[in-house]
C-alpha cells in the first residue's frame, strides 16, 4: 500500500481535478530500482532517512540485471594492481574528457565498494584460494599502459544480475518503501529547486506526487533511441527527459558507446568478457584483425577501437556471411569447462538468438549501440549542476542523479568495459551519503497551486493525442534516423541530414494519434510518454554530434579524424524546448585537476592503443 512515509497512513487526494493527485512525503525519493538506485537507497534507508524508490518495473527487471562481464577494482587478486594504474587507464579510455577529481573518487572507492557488495552476498566467481575472481577487460592495463590488469571481478557472465539481487535484498532489509510500477512522468520544481517528482501507478491509472527533500534520478541510459542496442526496451531515458522538461541541460549527449560485440540480427549482448578468457575476433579471410589495429591490446582494445576496426573490416569488404556485414567472435577453441563455468550465460544466449554452439562455431557479431556516456551533468557527490550565473558547477538543490543516467564523466567520451558497474555503485553509494550529510530538516514547505500543472497537462495531452500518426511508427522513424545518420562513423553531411530528418520526427510528433484513452495498463499511453522522453534526448544527440568538429573517443568524425585538444576539450550542454521545438548549447571545461596530490594530472598525449 501507498503509505505518506510519516505515518504509514495513505494520504487523502488533494485536489478535485480531472486527475486528483495523491501525495506522498519523504525524506529521498530515488527514481529508479537498477544498481545505482538500489545502491542510493540503501546507503539513505541505512542513515535513517524516509526512502521511497518508485520504478516502472520490478526491481530485478531492471536493465542492470543484463550486466554479463563484470565490475571493475584494483584488488590485485590475480597479479598487482593500483588504483593509480586503474585511474590511468580510465583517463586515457575517456580520451581525456573524463573529470579527474570523479575519476579519483571512483577508482579510491572501488574495492571498498566491490568488498561491501561481496559482504552483502554477492556470489563473486572464486579463485582455487578463495579470492574474488578478476578477469581482463579491455583497456584495463598494468604500471600505466604496460602490461594487462585482471581487475574485473566477477560472477560468471551474469555479475550484474548478482549485484542487483543482492542489492534489493539489502534495500528491502533497511525497510526501504518500494512503489513497483509507478511511472514518473516530470519533476516537482520551484524557484530552480526540485521537490519531489510526479508519477503514475499503472495497474489502477492513479497520479501521486512524491513530496521529497532529495530526489535522486536512477533512470538509465537511453539506448533505445536506436534501432539496434543491447538495451531493454525499457531504456528510454526518462530521468534524462525530464531534466531536459526541468528547464536543466543534459550534457555530452554526443558520445554514444557502440559494443562491438552484439549478436548479429538480434543486439544481444556478448559480454567483452568473453575476450577477456581468450575469445577473438576474425574477419572472411580468418584473420585475427585487430592485431592490426592494435598490436599491444589487440581483442582487448577499447571498445571504440574495436567497434571501428570491425566497422573498417565491413565497409571494405572483408565481413563475414551472406551479405559480408558482420564478424565472427570464436570462442570454440576454448575449453568447454571454461565456457560452462566462467561464460554460461552468453553460450545459452549464442544458442538461443544465433543458434551456434560456442564449442563448435563462431558467434556471428556486429557494433551495438551499448552505453550513453552523455546524461545530466554532476558532481562526484552525485549532484546535479546548473550553469546558473556562469558557474558551471552550480548545484541544483534538491536534485542528484547517478548510473547512466548521469554523467558525472568519469566516462568521458569512452567507457571502459567494466566501469560501469563500478560506476553505478560507487556513485550511488556517494549520493546516499550526500543525502544523509546535507538534509536537516524533516518538514515540507507548501507548494503553489499550480505546482502540477504542467506535468498533468502533458499527460492529459499525449493521452489525448489525435492525431494521424501512431507512436509505433514515429519511434521507427527516429530510430532508423540515429542507426543511419549518428552511428560509428560520422560526416558533417550525414550528420546535417541527420539533423533535418530528426527534427522533421520531433516536428511531427504534434501528430501523434493515441488510440487508447485508458489511465489503467495503457501500454499505448506509455509507450507514447517513452517516445516523448526518446525524441528530445534523439534530437540533442544528433545536435551535440554535428556540433563537435573533432573526433574523441565515441565520436569518430571522418570530416575531421583528428582529437582537438585546442578548441575541443570541454564538456557540450544542451538544453531543449519542447515548444519551440529549439535546442541551446553550451559547454562546461573539463575538471582537469585531482582530489589529492598523489596523481599528477595527466597530459592528453598522442593516441596509442
Amino acid at each position: 500500500m501507498a503509505t505518506n512515509g510519516s505515518n504509514g497512513a495513505t494520504a487523502p487526494s488533494i485536489n478535485g481535478k480531472a486527475y486528483p493527485i495523491t501525495e506522498h512525503k519523504y525524506d529521498v525519493v530515488v527514481v529508479g530500482a537498477g544498481g545505482a538506485g538500489l545502491r542510493a537507497v540503501v546507503g539513505c534507508s541505512q542513515a535513517g532517512l524516509r526512502t521511497a524508490c518508485i520504478t516502472k518495473v520490478f526491481p530485478t527487471r531492471s536493465h542492470t540485471v543484463a550486466a554479463q562481464g563484470g565490475v571493475a577494482a584494483s584488488l590485485g587478486n590475480m597479479g598487482e594492481d593500483d588504483w593509480r594504474w586503474h585511474m590511468y587507464d580510465t583517463v586515457k579510455g575517456s580520451d581525456w574528457l573524463g573529470d579527474q577529481d570523479a575519476i579519483e573518487y571512483m577508482v579510491r572507492n572501488a574495492p571498498a565498494a566491490v568488498y561491501e557488495l561481496e559482504h552483502w552476498g554477492v556470489p563473486f566467481s572464486r579463485t582455487e584460494d578463495g579470492k574474488i575472481y578478476q578477469r581482463p577487460f579491455g583497456g584495463m592495463t598494468t604500471h600505466f599502459g604496460k602490461g594487462i590488469a585482471q581487475r574485473t571481478c566477477a560472477a560468471a557472465d551474469r555479475t550484474g544480475h548478482a549485484m542487483l539481487h543482492t542489492m534489493y535484498g539489502a534495500a528491502l532489509k533497511h525497510r526501504a518503501e518500494f512503489f513497483v510500477e509507478y511511472f514518473a512522468l516530470d519533476l516537482i520544481m520551484e524557484g530552480g529547486a526540485c521537490r519531489g517528482v510526479i508519477a503514475l501507478k499503472l495497474d489502477d491509472g492513479t497520479l501521486h506526487a512524491f513530496r521529497s527533500h532529495k530526489t535522486v534520478l536512477a533512470t538509465g541510459g537511453y539506448g533505445r533511441a536506436y534501432f539496434s542496442a543491447t538495451s531493454a526496451h525499457t531504456c528510454t531515458g526518462d530521468g534524462n527527459a525530464m531534466v531536459l522538461r526541468a528547464g536543466l541541460a543534459l550534457q555530452d549527449m554526443e558520445f554514444v558507446q557502440f559494443h562491438p560485440t552484439g549478436i548479429y540480427g538480434s543486439g544481444c549482448l556478448i559480454t567483452e568478457g568473453s575476450r577477456g578468457e581468450g575469445g577473438y575476433l576474425v574477419n572472411a579471410a580468418g584473420e585475427r584483425f585487430m592485431e592490426r589495429y592494435a598490436p599491444s591490446a589487440k581483442d582487448l582494445a577499447s571498445r571504440d577501437v574495436v567497434s571501428r576496426s570491425m566497422t573498417i573490416e565491413i565497409r571494405e569488404g572483408r565481413g563475414v556471411g551472406k551479405n559480408k556485414d558482420h564478424i565472427y567472435l570464436h570462442l570454440d577453441h576454448l575449453d568447454p569447462k571454461v565456457l560452462a563455468e566462467r561464460l554460461p550465460g552468453i553460450s545459452e544466449s549464442a544458442m538461443i538468438f544465433a543458434g551456434v554452439d560456442v564449442t563448435k562455431e563462431p558467434i556471428p557479431v556486429i557494433p551495438t549501440v551499448h552505453y550513453n556516456m552523455g546524461g545530466i551533468p554532476t558532481n562526484f557527490h552525485g549532484e546535479v549542476l546548473t550553469k546558473a550565473g556562469g558557474n558551471p558547477d552550480q548545484v541544483v538543490p534538491g536534485l542528484l542523479a547517478v548510473g547512466e543516467a548521469a554523467c558525472v564523466s568519469v566516462h568521458g567520451a569512452n567507457r571502459l568495459g567494466s566501469n560501469s558497474l563500478i560506476d553505478l555503485v560507487v556513485f550511488g553509494r556517494a549520493a546516499g551519503a550526500r543525502c544523509a550529510e546535507t538534509i536537516d530538516k524533516r518538514g515540507h514547505d507548501d507548494l503553489p497551486g499550480d505546482a502540477y500543472d504542467a506535468a498533468l497537462g502533458r499527460l492529459d495531452t499525449l493521452r489525448h493525442a489525435s492525431g494521424s500518426t501512431p507512436t509505433a511508427k514515429l519511434r521507427l522513424e527516429m530510430q532508423k534516423v540515429m542507426q543511419s545518420n549518428c552511428a560509428v562513423f560520422r560526416t558533417g553531411e550525414v550528420l546535417a541530414e541527420g539533423k533535418e530528418l530528426i527534427h522533421q520526427v520531433w516536428q511531427t510528433s504534434a501528430d501523434l494519434k493515441v488510440t487508447d484513452r485508458s489511465l489503467i495498463w495503457n501500454s499505448d499511453l506509455i509507450e507514447t510518454l517513452e517516445f516523448d522522453n526518446l525524441i528530445a534526448q534523439a534530437v540533442v544527440t544528433m545536435e551535440a554530434a554535428a556540433n563537435r568538429t573533432e573526433s574523441r573517443g565515441a565520436h569518430a568524425r571522418e570530416d575531421f579524424p583528428d582529437r582537438d585538444d585546442a578548441n575541443w576539450m570541454k564538456h557540450t550542454l544542451l538544453w531543449a524546448d519542447p515548444v519551440k521545438k529549439s535546442v541551446t548549447i553550451d559547454y562546461r571545461p573539463v575538471h582537469t585537476y585531482t582530489l589529492s596530490n598523489d596523481v599528477e594530472y595527466i597530459e592528453p598525449k598522442k593516441r596509442v592503443y
